[in-house]
């Protein structure tokens, strides 16, 4: 027996060589016909010399039980070792327990090199988890600790190893998190305030992995949050700051109109005191819409819940949409009269005149458009379907973002600033609502605004429905 690192080691043995199952079941049979002719030649061999003294079963029996007692002493020898085999060693033994003591060491010798690979790999995958800026919490099936890397430590204040076999909703006990861990839904990720330093907000996503296992990732995304709010500011700021000089400007070129009529002073200048007008009323619709956006992002959290009568609304929109279209399209409506919200009125009224006025810039002349209200499994659902010139496949997923167009002449020469599908987005996120979109280039679009139950409720609408074509 020898003394290694980890104790003392059985002597060294050559190692099994590997066989494919079928030899070594034959190599086992073998081995018992061995052990079992070296059982009866020795039973035998006592019987023979039994004999000479008369007591041929006598020497039978002996020789019997001589061999069960070499067989109990190899069991509690491997009892022994399987309890404590850093301080047993294994005899060096023929026959059968000889092939018993091989292949257990050749077993130990397997697990031992897994042992090591799996060591190897640990120290690797805690090392490269270590280096990450990201924080990184490996959870077991309740969400108790396993393992966390220094980032988390720093932004999470766990501590080593205080804080191993805790549960993690116990140390971030915000309500976000705390309803976030126990819905089960980690497709998402929320975001909450550092348990540490409330200054500091937190972007946290667990991944689920292994057997129930899971992965919490923390990022620190205050500075993100900062800047957008420093962005936000800025443009409310500047969209405020900007109305005064518009409202100054508009009111020259409104004085100028009349001299620039007929035979007036400035009849030279029509066309261009017309393309300012146009440019001044433009300018102006650009900063209402960035205001507006401006105050939806400041606050997504808080809205009025008023209780909306959204026919009336929707029969009142639909009044000025037709005077947009002058004419030239045709409206089909399917409102369902005792349908209403509850939320703000403003954040409605830009979703409706919003995705109607987009209908109305984009269908051409002699088109249609069909808008629904009406209930749904989910809750309700405002649909505005178009027969205009549609979108392409690769836009759709960009038609959110703030002054992105698919058309930029036809939006420009119509009056749209870039900013409605972004404030109808925004608007419906206060609602806990989802925008749909489907179209296809050439053939219209249809833009489906889906409610949740929880903002639905039957009213009362005095509102004259009748019409529901024009």
């Amino acid at each position: 027996m020898s003394v290694g690192p980890e104790g003392p080691q059985p002597s060294v043995r050559p190692p099994t060589p590997p066989a494919n199952p079928t030899l070594q079941q034959a190599r086992l049979a073998e081995t018992w016909r061995h052990e079992l002719l070296k059982l009866a030649v020795l039973a035998l061999v006592g019987a023979a010399l039994g004999r000479l003294f008369d007591h041929a079963l006598v020497a039978v029996c002996f020789v019997l039980a001589s061999f069960l007692a070499s067989h109990l002493r190899h069991l509690a020898i491997l009892r022994s070792w399987l309890v404590a085999p850093k301080a047993v060693e294994l005899p060096d033994a023929g026959g059968i327990w000889g092939e018993i003591y091989d292949l257990l060491l050749d077993l130990q010798r397997k697990n031992r090199k897994k042992k090591r690979r799996l060591t190897a790999m640990l120290a690797e995958f805690q090392a490269s988890t270590a280096a990450l800026p990201d924080g990184a919490v490996v959870l077991g099936a309740r969400g108790e600790i396993a393992w966390f890397n220094q980032a988390a430590q720093t932004l999470l204040g766990l501590r080593m190893p205080q804080d191993v076999g805790l549960r993690i909703p116990n140390l971030i006990r915000h309500p976000s998190f705390t309803e976030y861990f126990g819905n089960g839904d980690f497709e998402s990720e929320i975001e909450a305030p550092s348990p540490v330093n409330r200054a500091k907000t937190l972007s946290l996503r667990i991944i689920p992995y292994g057997n129930n296992q899971r992965l919490l990732i923390v990022r620190d995304v205050s500075e993100l949050r900062r800047l957008e709010t420093a962005r936000r500011d800025f443009v409310a700021n500047a969209s405020h700051e900007l109305r005064t000089p518009l409202t100054v400007l508009r009111g020259y070129l409104e004085m100028m109109e009349p001299e620039a009529q007929g035979k007036g002073g400035l009849a030279d200048w029509r066309g261009p005191l017309l393309e300012m007008r146009n440019q001044a009323i433009r300018m102006e619709a650009l900063v209402n819409d960035m205001l507006k956006l401006a105050r939806l992002e400041a606050d997504s959290s808080h809205m009025k819940d008023d209780h909306l009568d959204v026919p009336m609304l929707l029969q009142r929109t639909l009044d000025e949409v037709r005077a947009l279209s002058r004419g030239n399209h045709r409206f089909e409506a399917q409102i369902q009269a005792d349908l209403g919200l509850v939320g703000g009125e403003t954040e409605l009224l830009s979703i409706l005149v919003n995705l109607l006025s987009n209908a109305v810039r984009y269908t051409p002349a002699g088109g249609v458009i069909r808008v629904r209200w009406e209930a749904a499994p989910e809750g309700a659902r405002f649909s505005v379907a178009d027969t205009g010139i549609g979108i392409s496949e690769k836009d759709l997923p960009r038609l959110t973002e703030r002054f992105y167009r698919v058309d930029v002449g036809r939006s420009r020469a119509s009056g749209g600033t870039g900013l409605g599908l972004s404030i109808v987005k925004h608007a419906l996120e206060r609602y806990d609502a989802r925008l749909e979109i489907d179209s296809e280039v050439g053939v219209g679009s249809t833009f489906i605004c889906h409610f949740p139950t929880h903002r639905v409720e039957r009213v009362q609408t005095r509102v004259d429905l009748g019409a529901n074509a024009a």
